[in-house]
């Protein structure tokens, strides 16, 4: 049996061409809540997968209900916020914050905290949140990212949100509180934005694509040279949208995203949202992205890149020629 799985599991990019309807409700408070049926064949093969990491397909959704509720909170506060007047504080590496992110933080961290009291949690405002130096599920949490848009009137940020189980994000939210548009991503199913699933397109030349990139400011020395490689080959380069440019990636409106000095907190939600949607999503050597966090880690930083299409993934990671 336990070859069958290891067998199966081999083959699991096959889950990219199953198809799954999806549900949306509202409740009484006007919070959105989203179920994600599958058809047998993907439930099959998302059962198989995550028998190997040793998860049930109940404490998936469990999982996945919670992350909801997280991001409705966090969206709630981010709200009441955007496009008011408040204090701009400077951190440490002179990256801006508002009182919008640590509340947002907060609020999120008070659901997860009294929902899972032995998971722990890694916030970009606040670090580890754990009782213990360990722990094998760990939350992930940007409350904002993409505060410089935020704090400029510019609803393009979004909240993140992973769920890592011994270092593998399983799950995966990116949130955009201000146009309501919600990408879950979770292993072995397709992703969905808003209850609907969504995919990638194809895009097996650089010369064809358009890339997104946050700014190409934030590169620099080799970094900003091997992204001016992939840059000057591509259809057309984009900038401004922080993680929103990875959701436009996942439903198949862009086809390329490179970025360098990303934080665990940066890019971990965007694993499973890429991943679903039938994207390639590695650092810079064509690596799988992964962080055990703990009691002791520091956020180190990584350079990632994410493709719609194989082909091209390969593409720009031989133009980024990155050692």
């Amino acid at each position: 049996m336990q070859s069958q799985i290891s067998a199966f599991v081999s083959f699991s990019s096959e889950f990219r061409s199953v198809r799954f309807s999806a549900n949306r409700s509202t409740s009484a408070l006007g919070r959105t809540t989203f179920t994600l049926p599958m058809a047998s064949d993907s439930k099959v093969k998302s059962q198989i997968q995550n028998i190997s990491l040793g998860l049930k397909e109940s404490e998936i959704d469990w999982f996945a209900d919670v992350g909801n509720k997280v991001a409705d909170a966090a969206g709630d506060v981010i709200r009441r916020y955007f496009r008011k007047k408040f204090d701009i504080l400077q951190k440490e590496d002179l990256s801006p914050v508002t009182i919008a992110d640590q509340a947002a933080e907060e609020s999120m961290v008070s659901i997860l905290m009294e929902s899972f009291p032995s998971h722990a949690i890694y916030g970009e405002e606040n670090g580890w949140r754990c009782k213990e130096k360990f722990a094998d599920y760990v939350w992930v949490l940007d409350p904002i990212d993409g505060t410089k848009s935020f704090i400029t009137g510019k609803p393009l940020f979004g909240t993140l949100i992973a769920l890592l189980h011994k270092g593998r994000p399983i799950l995966g939210i990116i949130d955009q509180p201000v146009l309501r548009e919600r990408w879950i991503g979770i292993n072995g199913r397709r992703t969905t934005l808003n209850g609907e699933e969504v995919a990638t397109r194809n895009c097996a030349k650089l010369a064809q694509a358009y890339l997104y990139t946050t700014s190409p400011h934030l590169f620099r020395g080799d970094a900003e040279e091997a992204f001016a490689r992939v840059r000057n080959k591509v259809k057309v380069p984009l900038y401004g949208c922080d993680c929103y440019a990875y959701a436009l990636l996942a439903s198949g409106y862009v086809d390329l995203v490179i970025e360098s000095g990303l934080k665990p907190y940066d890019f971990l939600s965007l694993v499973p949202v890429i991943e679903g949607a039938g994207g390639v999503i590695t650092d810079w050597k064509g690596q799988q992205l992964y962080w055990e966090a703990s009691s002791e880690s520091h956020a180190p930083s990584f350079n990632v890149v994410a493709s719609g299409d194989e082909e091209l993934h390969q593409q720009a990671l031989d133009s980024l020629q990155w050692q």
